[in-house]
C-alpha cells in the first residue's frame, strides 16, 4: 500500500513529470495492486493553497476534487482518532507541520509506504518512504 503526500498527489492527478522515475514505478504498481491512498488532510491543503493563491489547478476547485473524489485508483483515508494519536506521538525531529504529521500517521498506521518529495519526512526513521 502507498500513501500519498499532498504535492505527490496533485503532481500524479495532473499528470506532472516531477516525480522521480522510483516514485512513478512504485506508485504503478500499488495502483495495479488496488487503491493508493491520500489523506483527507490533503483536501484542506489543496484548498488552502488554491485559496491563497500558492496553487492553480487549470478548473475550480469544486469540479477538481469532485474528479478527484471518483477515481478508482484512489482511496481518502480520514483522519481518525488513531492517527491523530500517532501524529501527536512522533518524536519532534518529524516536521512539526501538524498536516505532516497526520500524512505519516496514516502510513504508519496502514503500514505503507509514503511517496514524498519533502526531505525532512524522508528523512524520519518512522516512516517507510519511497523517493
Amino acid at each position: 500500500m502507498i500513501v500519498l503526500d499532498t504535492h505527490v498527489l496533485v503532481w500524479w492527478v495532473s499528470g506532472a513529470a516531477r516525480l522521480t522515475a522510483r516514485a512513478r514505478r512504485a506508485l504503478a504498481a500499488a495502483v495495479r495492486r488496488g487503491p493508493v491512498v491520500a489523506s483527507a488532510i490533503s483536501i484542506f491543503e489543496i484548498a488552502t493553497a488554491v485559496r491563497r493563491g500558492r496553487l492553480e489547478l487549470g478548473v475550480p476547485l469544486d469540479q477538481w476534487f469532485a474528479d478527484l473524489l471518483v477515481l478508482p485508483e484512489l482511496r481518502i483515508e480520514p483522519v481518525s482518532a488513531a492517527i491523530a494519536q500517532i501524529a501527536g506521538q512522533f518524536p519532534d525531529p518529524l516536521p512539526g507541520d501538524p498536516a505532516d504529521r497526520l500524512i505519516a500517521a496514516t502510513a504508519r498506521l496502514l503500514k505503507a509506504r509514503l511517496i514524498t518529495a519533502d526531505e525532512r519526512l524522508r528523512k524520519s526513521p518512522h516512516i517507510a518512504v519511497v523517493w
